[in-house]
């Protein structure tokens, strides 16, 4: 079994909820299994250090601010910053943020920040959120990955890209473990995509993960 299809395997699915005629898509049996959820922090890092960083361009300025420890670095191609959505985005941007040897930061929704934040509006299936991000968070021409769970329409992670535009950065990837193709979230995005798994969907349902533990 490859290890996408044993990632697939441990997905859940459960009809009607959180409301009728949204299928679930649970993945948290992925993280409860200490060995699936190294393989999925393993493909992603992978992937991160054979394709995203040695496509970066040498020429992009980066921060004065020093690698932490145990980082990797090709020439100045590195990668700054890891932000993570909310909710999920907390569970995978920190591990793999350390593993890169470079921060974390959270993108949450409006009001749950202290400090000076920068904003950016979203839709959702439910009507327009609005998601924010410290403005002090993110050095000037950091080069960043962001990171969520799912893409379907990519409102929220289009919302994060602008996030960092604000602060004066730049996104290099987006990274999420599901993907649903038909909806063509990625269109909407201003850097390329990464994802573990493409789950096709018909148009005769939806099939979303959640934006919130449920």
């Amino acid at each position: 079994m490859s290890d996408v299809a044993h990632l697939k395997s441990l997905f859940r699915f459960y009809d009607d909820y959180p409301k009728k005629g949204i299928r679930f898509c649970d993945i948290l049996p992925v993280l409860r299994d200490p060995l699936a959820f190294e393989l999925l922090l393993t493909n992603i890092v992978s992937h991160i250090f054979t394709h995203t960083i040695p496509s970066l361009d040498d020429a992009t300025p980066v921060p004065a601010t020093p690698l932490e420890p145990g980082a990797k670095s090709y020439g100045n191609r590195k990668i700054d910053a890891v932000v993570g959505l909310d909710a999920r985005g907390f569970l995978l941007g920190p591990a793999i943020a350390q593993r890169l040897g470079c921060g974390f930061v959270p993108v949450r929704k409006a009001g749950k920040l202290p400090g000076e934040c920068v904003q950016a509006s979203y839709q959702k299936e439910y009507g327009e959120d609005v998601f924010e991000m410290q403005k002090e968070a993110l050095a000037p021409n950091s080069r960043v990955l962001v990171i969520d769970d799912l893409i379907a329409t990519g409102g929220s992670a289009k919302a994060a890209g602008e996030l960092v535009n604000k602060c004066g950065s730049k996104v290099v990837e987006y990274v999420f473990i599901v993907a649903i193709p038909f909806l063509k979230g990625a269109d909407q995005l201003d850097a390329p995509s990464y994802q573990q798994v493409e789950r096709p969907l018909s148009r005769s349902t939806k099939e979303l993960l959640p934006r919130t533990f449920p």
